[in-house]
């Protein structure tokens, strides 16, 4: 029996053997596979222990001198670095094996070995680049933070998201290149041409609200939460996008306006206005005579010339005049501009002014006009 085992045993080993040497390693002894498999798992250790110093490094250098250069560039650097040590060890590792297509592994396997480590390289480099942009926000927030413009703000993330889709397509492409030739590619990229004069055409309003985002960041009519009037909407901006700008009404509304019609319609930006001006007709009665119609102008100047938000330059002094002859009134012209250029505060002086007005003339005894007329009837 025993004789009988061994003969199985013997039978099976070379059958083993056969199939290792001749079916599936095919001219390759197995210690080079297992040397593959080794480097293997020796490159990934080499990659998470850079990536661990790299990370503890980073938080190191934090702590001592907060966000440098440095920092930012080996913090950005910490993931791809262990992805690029990965992909040269994957490209080293077919050292070990022996390729010919005659009694080893066909060279075209060895070809696509050195592929698959340039593709995952290329992943690397885009990985890092990638990372990299957030070097790049960092110190453009810097720079915006110190513009008194808030548009700058917008502009940043539109940015970051710009430079990451760039490098997302760029690898993508030079990954298809390596899998599936460049001529595939270029007749991939033939087709999305035709395409995308397909798509063009269909999104021609799409393409014009991109131009029009980027005409309102380069001539900058107005900034997030100035008041504008835009068309018939008025409101405060609230956020500008690469397709619409976003306005809050004063009625709580959320007014989404495409950017090209922002970029062809007249832009009333009332936030940049240094002043309010109110321009007013003051009407008293005929009744009153010129001497009360000359004190109702004295009274009005003294009372603009008491509050302190009302503009006092000689461009803008408080202008006050018996104007014109009504038909059923004296008119008297009252102009005044208001600083700072604050809505409610405009509203509360006008209050102010409206309610001494009112009681210095029921103490002089004038009277405020309304529209009225009189009927005379002649008797035969």
């Amino acid at each position: 029996m025993n004789t009988v085992l061994l003969a199985k045993s013997t039978s099976i080993g070379e059958w083993l053997a056969r199939v290792v040497n001749y079916q599936i390693i095919r001219g390759n002894e197995v210690w080079r596979f297992i040397f593959v498999l080794v480097a293997i798992f020796i490159t990934m250790a080499v990659g998470r222990v850079v990536q661990y110093f790299i990370s503890n490094y980073t938080i190191y250098r934090e702590k001592g001198g907060g966000d440098t250069f440095a920092t930012l560039f080996l913090k950005a650097l910490g993931k791809p670095i262990y992805v690029a040590i990965f992909a040269s060890g994957v490209y080293l590792c077919k050292i070990f094996l022996y390729f010919d297509d005659r009694a080893g592994i066909q060279i075209s396997v060895s070809e696509n070995w050195t592929e698959t480590a340039k593709v995952i390289g290329a992943i690397s480099v885009a990985y890092a680049l990638y990372r990299l942009v957030d070097v790049i926000e960092y110190y453009l927030n810097r720079v915006v933070s110190t513009t008194q413009t808030k548009l700058d703000n917008m502009l940043v993330p539109v940015i970051r998201k710009s430079l990451r889709v760039t490098i997302a397509i760029i690898a993508a492409l030079y990954i298809v290149e390596n899998l599936l030739g460049a001529g595939r590619i270029k007749s991939l990229l033939v087709s999305a041409g035709i395409g995308g004069i397909a798509i063009a055409l269909a999104a021609k309003d799409t393409i014009a609200n991109f131009f029009g985002s980027v005409t309102i960041f380069a001539d900058k009519p107005f900034q997030i939460d100035e008041l504008v009037r835009i068309g018939e909407y008025l409101g405060t901006v609230e956020d500008v996008g690469f397709r619409s700008t976003r306005i809050r009404t004063f009625d709580g509304h959320l007014v989404t306006i495409p950017n090209n019609i922002t970029a062809n319609s007249v832009v009333e930006n009332l936030g940049k206005r240094p002043y309010i001006r109110r321009k007013s007709d003051i009407t008293i009665t005929y009744n009153s005579g010129h001497t009360k119609a000359q004190r109702a102008v004295e009274i009005i100047k003294e009372i603009l010339a008491a509050v302190p938000e009302i503009n006092t330059d000689p461009q803008q002094s408080p202008r006050v005049y018996f104007s014109d002859f009504n038909d059923s009134s004296l008119n008297i012209y009252m102009c005044y501009w208001v600083k700072p250029a604050d809505y409610w505060l405009y509203q509360q002086v006008n209050q102010r002014v409206n309610i001494e007005m009112m009681r210095r003339f029921e103490a002089e005894g004038i009277e405020f006009a309304f529209p009225s007329r009189t009927l005379y009837i002649k008797k035969e």
